[in-house]
């Protein structure tokens, strides 16, 4: 019987792994956006994004979704017991905040002179700056 030394479909197995991997979902929310939620159980409720996910498409949003979680005391001295925590919501269910108005608004992109993107509100032409969180 011959030994197999080389596998034909190895490289691409690999290929179509790391694509899999790869695969992220552009969203019209950055964490530290101020953001209404539009559908769902809060509907109308403000906050700031925490976190994108952008592998499922969902954020955290801080108030927003709150589930109950049963946490354990992990060290002697911690309290164990019932937390409050936000969940992620999908992104779809959210929207910008105009920075002018207030009220909620589609964004679209517009490049500068120097190249530089520009969120800008569709509903006042008013620029919505990104909040660089370190």
């Amino acid at each position: 019987m011959r030994i197999l030394t080389h596998r034909k479909t190895a490289k691409k197995r690999n290929v179509v792994r790391h694509a899999i991997n790869r695969e992220r979902t552009r969203l019209h929310v950055a964490s530290g956006d101020t953001v209404r939620v539009m559908r769902g159980e809060d509907k109308g409720k403000e906050g700031k994004v925490m976190r994108v996910y952008t592998k499922t498409g969902r954020v955290l949003v801080e108030g927003v979704n709150l589930v109950k979680k049963h946490r354990k005391a992990r060290r002697p001295e911690e309290q164990s017991g019932i937390i409050e925590q936000p969940a992620p919501i999908h992104a779809s269910n959210v929207m910008l905040l105009d920075p002018k108005t207030g009220a909620p608004t589609r964004t679209h992109v517009r490049i500068d002179q120097d190249g530089t993107k520009e969120r800008l509100a569709v509903k006042s032409g008013e620029a919505i700056p990104r909040v660089r969180t370190a």
